[in-house]
């Protein structure tokens, strides 16, 4: 199992350390709902550090990315960050990613831990251009600094003005004493914030920096388990659970970002997919009564008949109420519509409503 920089950090936090994607990461310190709080009502700090990036350079680098990407990467201007999912050539997705324009022929493409290695291999069996490609994903580490006081709080910490950062823009500016990071206004938690890009070796100075200038703030460590509760009350996907090879970028609600004014992998086929419409959807679903969806669980009609799956649910921190994804036929899939989730031996109602789950 693989260590960030900081996994003696949260070790002598007293973090409870799972592995995850073969790494070994703080799950949780002081609770969940705890965590979850102080990130939607002050500022938390998450090591996430497993993600993987990748450096895509020279003049094809475009065309390469154009290709294996839905999104239309043509419309980023240096200092612009935009969300886009890569498909397979089977109708599902490779893996969601965030691509950043760093220079006019240099772009960083963040990918999922889990798939560090398969989205590696994927780009490069696609990248017949002679794009220069560079995995950096083990000399880089990331903090998601998430919160409605983070801008306030870390401003001490750079020369920039960090509340002119937009959201999905980014800088390379001084942060905590080192020369040049990455602070890109992106993460993960529908609260605001920035995700903070640095090298290994310059982690922990940032890290210790940001609890110290933070400590008036209420800052706190997070745990992997509120960044789950929190993105999920946003409605965001989490691969390999509401998006994997199987699901489509339609199937999925992210035909935003799927652009069909360019051609790229498995596109005709997605294009006809549109056209006739997706004969599944991801819905988002609140149970009426008490009860706590899980991944994995049925999905059933009123007369008990099972129509889907649960992909990912929890008891929300902030709606005291169960909340969840899952994808159904899309005659079951309006928004207002009940369905059933099959907890244990009882289906309990829900109904289908729009995203997100909570407004900050």
């Amino acid at each position: 199992m693989k260590n960030t920089a900081l996994t003696e950090t949260h070790e002598a936090l007293g973090a409870k350390m799972v592995p995850f994607a073969d790494f070994n990461m703080p799950v949780q310190y002081e609770g969940v709902n705890a965590e979850h709080e102080t990130v939607r009502n002050a500022v938390g700090v998450f090591d996430v550090s497993h993600m993987g990036e990748f450096l895509i350079e020279g003049e094809h680098a475009l065309a390469l990315i154009q290709k294996v990407t839905t999104n239309d990467a043509s419309k980023l201007t240096i200092g612009k960050a935009q969300y886009s999912c890569m498909p397979n050539d089977t109708g599902g997705i490779v893996d969601d990613l965030i691509v950043y324009r760093v220079k006019e022929d240099t772009y960083l493409l963040v990918v999922n831990a889990s798939n560090i290695e398969k989205d590696w291999n994927w780009i490069q069996s696609k990248n017949d251009v002679s794009a220069t490609m560079r995995n950096l994903s083990d000399d880089y580490s990331l903090l998601a600094i998430q919160g409605p006081k983070a801008v306030e709080a870390m401003q001490n910490l750079s020369s920039h003005d960090l509340s002119s950062i937009d959201f999905y823009n980014f800088v390379v500016s001084d942060f905590a004493g080192i020369e040049y990071v990455i602070i890109s206004a992106t993460g993960y938690t529908g609260s605001g914030g920035f995700e903070i890009y640095c090298k290994n070796s310059e982690v922990k100075q940032i890290w210790d920096k940001v609890f110290e200038v933070g400590a008036s703030y209420g800052i706190k460590p997070i745990g992997l388990a509120a960044r789950d509760t929190l993105r999920l009350e946003m409605g965001y996907c989490l691969y390999g659970n509401d998006i994997d090879d199987t699901t489509s970028p339609l199937e999925a609600g992210l035909g935003w970002i799927t652009k069909f004014t360019k051609n790229f992998t498995n596109s005709e086929a997605l294009k006809a997919e549109k056209e006739h419409g997706p004969k599944r959807k991801l819905v988002a679903f609140k149970l009426n009564e008490r009860g706590v969806p899980r991944h994995g669980y049925d999905i059933v009609d009123n007369n008990g008949n099972i129509i889907g799956i649960v992909t990912s649910g929890t008891m929300s921190p902030s709606l005291n109420k169960g909340i969840g994804l899952g994808y159904v036929p899309t005659g079951f899939s309006g928004i207002g519509n009940t369905i059933y989730i099959q907890i244990r031996k009882n289906a309990i109602p829900a109904t289908i409503v729009k995203l997100p789950f909570y407004n900050v």
